[in-house]
């Protein structure tokens, strides 16, 4: 749901609908990179809100996961979003049970409410042992899918029918598993009146009795979690709950990564409530009089599972407590979530931050990494990097964007006392769209005469929202066009942000997270800058990117598996 209304919110930002030809003029203003990354921020929060009826917990989880810059006016926006999705969420779902005044369903998932759940003071040791499993089982399952994702990404994702192909075979896989493991498990118990699953099989049970198994495996894993938490203690063996566990963990690693739209919330509180309850039967024979209701472990398990696989802490802990309705286990859920984050940590990434790695997507975390104190600048900015005149010849800035791929080139103003024909002090920074824009629009001219044509923002915008943006492959010059010059003045950006090169990488670092920076400028005492690297020339131009940046924090802090 987080993906989905990000989706759908990046495509209502653009205004258009490329499929259909449509182009909706009044989000014209929202065709940027700023309000686009405003909007998925807030898209994300109202998928979690609609799915748990957690608006708080949605908009903690933004700020979380979801949103690559946060500031405080960003706030009051995300949480109004979050709000409304869970209200016409509710709306939703109340008219189609039938009672569309009575708003009595939040949300996609509810886990109900506990009633009359307390906990003794000294079961907090139990809880904290069941988020250092959770913290090691989520720890394997990031292992696992880190392995299986790499392996999509070499051998299955190269055509689109094998992703069809696997998505096909892992639903086979599940529903054979699902079909053996129910009855070759004899595993018959009798109905509970106040049991809260909603499917129930005898598969060679006799009388009352229902094979639990099948509880599992036939309800939805919504009606299954519900089942885990709220069931009474007889309800489930022992032996029913670890083959849920293994077979339910392989699956989930499996599925998880798929070209298919599904999650890892679900799947991951049901396999920890499961082995959170199975604890909680442990609890139960050791100590009778004190543990009665096993439900207790069974949501601080699923919880610790869930934060040992994602490493959230404050939005998983609100999330679980909109959705129980209940804030005397708040203070139980965040210790076991800090725990499981703490064991998981001392071992792997979280399990978005993995795939964020793999695939290569230039994301700085919230904070620098240890030990690059004495890392500079100059040690890891791009380098050589193209540079521009304020008017400068066509020709080179074709050669320009054919021959590199950085998405800005600074402006220098040439300095007479250097032979080096680019080197000089910083005028500004124009971005490759607009150089493109204007070699697309033809805004040059031979030198000493005026460009004949005409271009406004509009121009500049209308690239932004296509999925194939221009190219520099889809503009054609003569040989004649390559002679002329091309005024960048009135299109540059006259105040980039610049960083000595004697800036530290913590720094430059801060600089990129706290300002939401995609280029920085690096120059001299002098602001100067040059683009060719000399052996005797420490004074250049560097223009650093996350990428770039990226690539020297993964020579510091190697990830956590290597191939």
């Amino acid at each position: 749901m987080a993906h989905s209304g990000g989706i759908m919110a990046a495509g209502l930002g653009k205004g258009r609908i490329p499929w259909f030809g449509k182009d909706i003029n009044l989000y014209g203003l929202f065709r940027n990179d700023h309000n686009i990354r405003d909007l998925v921020a807030a898209g994300a929060a109202s998928g979690v809100s609609a799915a748990f009826g957690a608006p708080i917990g949605g908009t903690l989880f933004s700020v979380e996961e979801a949103a690559s810059f946060w500031n405080t006016e960003l706030v009051w926006k995300v949480f109004f979003s979050a709000m409304i999705a869970c209200f016409s969420t509710n709306v939703l779902l109340s008219a189609f049970e039938g009672h569309p005044t009575q708003l009595s369903n939040p949300g996609l998932v509810r886990f109900n409410v506990f009633e009359n759940l307390t906990f003794d003071l000294i079961e907090v040791p139990v809880f904290i042992f069941i988020a250092a499993v959770g913290g090691l089982t989520g720890s394997l399952f990031v292992v696992m899918n880190y392995k299986l994702t790499v392996f999509r990404q070499k051998y299955l994702h190269r055509k689109k029918w094998i992703k069809v192909l696997e998505a096909g075979l892992v639903s086979a896989v599940s529903a054979v598993a699902a079909f053996i493991l129910m009855y070759s498990v004899n595993d018959c118990t009798k109905e509970h009146p106040y049991s809260h699953h909603a499917i129930t099989t005898k598969l060679g049970c006799s009388g009352g009795d229902h094979n639990s198994m099948s509880t599992m495996f036939l309800t939805t894993p919504e009606g299954c979690l519900k089942s885990l938490l709220h069931d009474p203690l007889e309800m489930y063996s022992v032996w029913s709950l670890v083959l849920f566990v293994v077979v339910f963990f392989l699956l989930g690693v499996w599925t998880y990564g798929l070209s298919v739209s599904s999650g890892v919330f679900i799947p991951s509180l049901a396999i920890g409530a499961a082995w959170g309850r199975l604890i909680g039967l442990g609890v139960v024979q050791l100590f009778p009089d004190q543990a009665k209701d096993v439900g207790k472990y069974a949501l601080i398990g699923a919880a610790s599972q869930l934060g040992g696989i994602l490493r959230t802490t404050i939005s998983l802990t609100v999330i679980i407590v909109e959705c129980t309705g209940d804030i005397t286990f708040g203070l139980c859920i965040m210790i076991s979530l800090m725990i499981s984050k703490w064991v998981g940590d001392f071992f792997t990434t979280g399990l978005y931050d993995m795939n964020v790695e793999v695939s290569g997507i230039p994301l700085l975390s919230w904070e620098p990494p240890p030990l690059c104190e004495d890392v500079h600048v100059s040690d890891f900015m791009s380098q050589p990097v193209m540079t521009l005149l304020s008017v400068e010849r066509v020709g080179h800035i074709y050669d320009c964007l054919s021959g590199e791929s950085f998405n800005g080139f600074p402006i220098i103003e040439q300095d007479p006392h250097y032979d080096l024909m680019y080197r000089g002090k910083l005028k500004g920074i124009i971005l490759r769209h607009q150089l493109l824009v204007l070699l697309k629009k033809k805004m040059f001219c031979p030198e000493g005469q005026l460009p004949t044509a005409n271009v406004n923002l509009k121009d500049f915008d209308n690239p932004y929202p296509v999925p194939q943006r221009l190219k520099i492959t889809d503009i054609e010059l003569s040989d004649a066009d390559k002679q002329c010059v091309m005024d960048l003045t009135p299109y540059m950006h006259l105040t980039p942000y610049t960083a000595s090169i004697s800036f530290s990488m913590p720094r430059v670092f801060r600089l990129f997270r706290g300002l939401g920076l995609r280029h920085l400028v690096v120059v001299n005492d002098n602001t100067e800058v040059s683009e060719q690297r000399l052996t005797n020339e420490p004074n250049l131009l560097v223009l650093p990117t996350k990428r770039p940046l990226l690539l020297r924090l993964e020579g510091i802090l190697p990830f956590f598996l290597e191939n």
